[in-house]
Parts: C-alpha cells; structure tokens; sequence
C-alpha cells in the first residue's frame, strides 16, 4: 500500500482547540477499481494495514490489494504520521507534547471524512474496525450513515466501558511514575512509564488460556515463574522501540475515554438506530475488555445487524489471530460490496 499525506487548514477540536492545519497520514492500494474497503486501526497501529494484519490484507488476500480500494487513515494523536503531540509546534520548534489539544474519536472521524472527500469517494463498500478502530467506525456509520454499505464491528463497542476506562487510567497512572514524562524535555519522556503502561494493557489484550498455551514453565520444578514475566517485559521494550512515545500514548488514553456514540443523539439506542449500513457485529468469547454478554445487549439496537461471536484461546486479541473465523464472517459482506 501507498502511503499519502493530506493537510486539513483551520482544524477544530471537539473538546476545544484548534490548529491552522493539521496533517494526516493515509494508505491506499494501487487497486482503483474493484470495492473500496476502508479499515480503521486500533490503539498503537498505523495507517498501513498490511503491517499489522498480514494474514488479513495484501496482494492475494482477503483484503486483496490488488483488486480492492484498501484505504486506512493513521488517526490524530498517533506518533506515526499524523499530526500529535509528537509533532513540532511551529510557535516554539519543540514538539506540541501537553499543549495538542484533546482528542476525541469524533476529531479522528472528521479526518477520515475529509481523507474521503479528498479522494472522491461517495460510496464505501466495507467499512472494518476492531477495537478502538471499531469506535472510530461505530461513530462514522452514525454520522454519515448513507455513505456505506456493508460494516463489521468486531469486538468494539458504541460507548466506553467503566471496564475500559479503569485500564485507560490505570495506564496513564504508569506514565504519570516516570517523572520524565511531565518534565517533557523529549520525546524520550516518559518511556519507562510507557514500558509499564503497554505491560498493564496486553494482560487485558490476552486472556487466561493464551497465557498457559504460550507463556507456561517449561520446567516443572520451576523454582521461580519468569516466562510470563520476561514475555511482558518484552513487549513493553518493544512498543518503545517501535518509536511510539509516551505523549501520544497518554493523548490516545484520553480519546479512548472519550467514546460515547450516543452523545447529543439521544442515546446510545437511538444512535446506533441512524445506521444504514448492513452490519455485522462480533465478538470473541474470550475477550475480556469488550465481553460478549456487552456486544450482545447493544448489537440489536442496529436495525438488521448480524451478530457473530468468535472462539480464541487469546482474548481481544482473536481479533487480529483468528484469521480463518475473520474470513468465514466477513466473506458475506464483502461478496455483497
């Protein structure tokens, strides 16, 4: 996929704020006939899909490049492209860090109507969101309910949960330790705290039985455990290597927290009511953010919404692994784009 830049003048901010311009990163296939797909990424992804859903998207699969318009926009507030506190203040020639303004899914929703509009796109075929892209896609099916056809909410939600919200905290909590984050003297801040904070969430990305499958002693008169233990270490080490700084962490905390379909529509009920799109609502029966017995209560408020649950030994995230269940589900939607 092709990655592109679009520049949105004069951008305003739904919880206040506004910037002359702000910049957005976005990829698209080279296919420019055939369906147009448009996926939205989760927390700490980025605008190029094939990345971090290989099985899922490139020439030859499911999501085919090669005949499908792919499109995916890196959300505001992420390190990887698209204008956030990572991103340099001309005022001061030092990133914006605690003076971007907050972020909303609703702000990240006006970038993808804009990417739309700039690409002359009247009519998606398949929208996709998974997790906090499946916020992103909940809200945008609300707001432009006659633009798309066929939509997959896959183990998401159309508000934030008080579940949610506590792991959001207790993240930021761990960025808050470091005393280099508020220091902001680079954008190095804050990285033990986000070493911590990245550990804290995969324990609730996974589940139980993932953990014993992958993570279990090999040795049975294992003095001490330390395989879980060096695995969450690991992956902490490893967001930070991935260049994703603790700023836009703590700023995408926020936006998560900010979810809430319903709000000045009358509802989460009325809200979902708005869509148009037929839909496809699943969830994964180990997922422990986003529970099944809560997909189940809202899914019906979406009229004619099909709902589909998931079996994965890895909790969430079944939701990037469980590549055959995604196709078997998913295939309807798109052999009616």
């Amino acid at each position: 996929m092709t990655r592109h830049e679009l520049y949105i003048d004069d951008f305003s901010f739904e919880a206040g704020g506004r910037l002359p311009q702000v910049k957005v990163v976005y990829h698209t296939s080279e296919a420019k006939d055939g369906p147009v797909v448009w996926i939205c990424h989760a927390l700490t992804a980025n605008s190029d899909p094939e990345d971090w859903w290989p099985e899922m998207v490139g020439p030859g699969k499911f999501f085919d490049t090669e005949k499908q318009r792919i499109v995916c926009v890196n959300m505001l507030a992420s390190p990887y492209g698209s204008s956030s506190p990572a991103s340099l203040d001309p005022s001061t020639g030092r990133p914006f860090f605690f003076d971007f303004p907050a972020v909303t899914v609703r702000d990240m929703v006006a970038t993808m109507r804009a990417v739309r509009l700039a690409l002359g796109i009247k009519k998606i075929d398949l929208l996709v969101g998974s997790s906090i892209g499946g916020f992103q896609a909940v809200e945008w099916a609300i707001t432009e309910p006659d633009v798309f056809v066929n939509a997959a909410f896959i183990a998401t939600a159309p508000r934030v949960s008080p579940w949610l919200s506590a792991t959001m905290e207790t993240q930021r909590m761990a960025l808050e330790a470091d005393p280099s984050f508020r220091a902001a003297e680079s954008l190095a801040g804050g990285a033990l705290g986000l070493r911590c904070a990245r550990a804290q969430a995969l324990v609730t990305y996974r589940c139980f039985e993932g953990y014993g499958l992958t993570q279990a002693e090999p040795d049975d008169d294992t003095l001490f455990a330390s395989r879980a233990a060096s695995y969450e270490r690991y992956q902490g080490e490893k967001l930070v290597r991935r260049n994703f700084d603790a700023y836009c962490y703590h700023y995408l905390c926020n936006a998560v927290d900010s979810h809430n379909a319903g709000r000045g529509r009358g509802g989460v009920a009325a809200a979902l009511g708005r869509i148009q799109a037929n839909v496809l609502v699943a969830s994964i029966d180990t997922d422990g953010i986003f529970l099944p017995s809560e997909i189940e209560t809202w899914a019906p408020y979406i009229p004619g919404a099909v709902y589909k649950r998931l079996n994965s030994h890895f909790g969430h995230d079944g939701f990037l692994l469980e590549t055959a269940q995604l196709i078997h589900i998913l295939t309807p939607l798109l052999c009616k784009s």
